[in-house]
C-alpha cells in the first residue's frame, strides 16, 4: 500500500490518461465530429463542460476538484477556457514528453497557487482529490488519513532541506532519483 501511496500523485496523470483513450478508441483523430461528441463544438470547453467530461470516467466518486486541477494546468493562457491546441499541448508533454519535460508538468499541475513551491497543503489537496476521484468504495478500503499520510511520505521524500516546501529543483531531482517514479513515468511511453 505504501508504494501506491508514494506513486498516486505523479501517476495522477494516469486519470487524465483515461480521457485521452476516448479520442483513441474511436480510432480517429481530433476533429470537428468528435469535438461535437466531446460536447465542445468549437474545440474549446470551458471548465464546467470539462468537469462533466472528465466525470464520466469516475463515475465511483467526485471527479470534480481534481478536473479543477487538471483543468488549470491545461488552461495555459489562463482565459478560462481549454483549446484543442492546449489539450494537444499537454497531452503530448504527458505521453511522448522527455522526463523532465513530465515533471515539470506534474510539478505545474500540484503547484496550485503557481508560486513556484507545493506546500503541504496544497499536495494535500491534490491528494484529497484524487482520493475523492477513487470514490469510497474502492478495494483495499482507503483509510481517511491515507491522504495525509502520503502528503507526509511525499514530503519527507521531496523536501530536501527541511523547510516546508519541495520546490521544482527538489521535486525533479527526488523524482529522477526514485526508480518507482521513474518506471510510472515511462508508462506513457508506448502508450500513442
Amino acid at each position: 500500500m505504501r508504494d501506491k501511496q508514494n506513486n498516486a500523485g505523479v501517476n495522477a496523470g494516469v486519470a487524465f490518461h483515461r480521457w485521452s483513450q476516448l479520442i483513441r478508441s474511436k480510432g480517429t483523430t481530433f476533429d470537428a465530429e468528435l469535438a461535437t461528441r466531446l460536447e465542445c463544438p468549437s474545440g474549446v470547453v470551458n471548465e464546467d463542460t470539462f468537469k462533466v467530461i472528465y466525470s464520466q470516467f469516475f463515475p465511483q466518486g467526485d471527479s470534480s476538484t481534481y478536473a479543477h486541477f487538471l483543468f488549470e494546468a491545461f488552461d495555459t493562457n489562463k482565459n478560462g477556457s481549454v483549446s484543442f491546441e492546449d489539450f494537444v499541448i499537454g497531452l503530448s508533454i504527458i505521453l511522448r514528453g522527455t522526463i523532465n519535460d513530465r515533471l515539470n508538468w506534474a510539478f505545474n499541475l500540484y503547484d496550485l497557487n503557481k508560486d513556484g513551491c507545493i506546500t503541504k497543503e496544497e499536495m494535500l489537496d491534490i491528494m484529497k482529490s484524487i482520493y475523492d476521484m477513487m470514490g469510497k468504495y474502492t478495494y483495499p478500503c482507503m483509510q481517511e488519513d491515507a491522504p495525509r499520510e502520503h502528503v507526509e511520505t511525499f514530503f519527507q521524500k521531496m523536501d530536501r532541506n527541511n523547510d516546508g516546501v519541495v520546490t521544482i529543483d527538489e521535486f525533479i531531482e527526488s523524482c529522477q532519483k526514485d526508480e518507482n517514479i521513474m518506471q510510472s513515468m515511462q508508462l506513457f511511453d508506448n502508450v500513442i
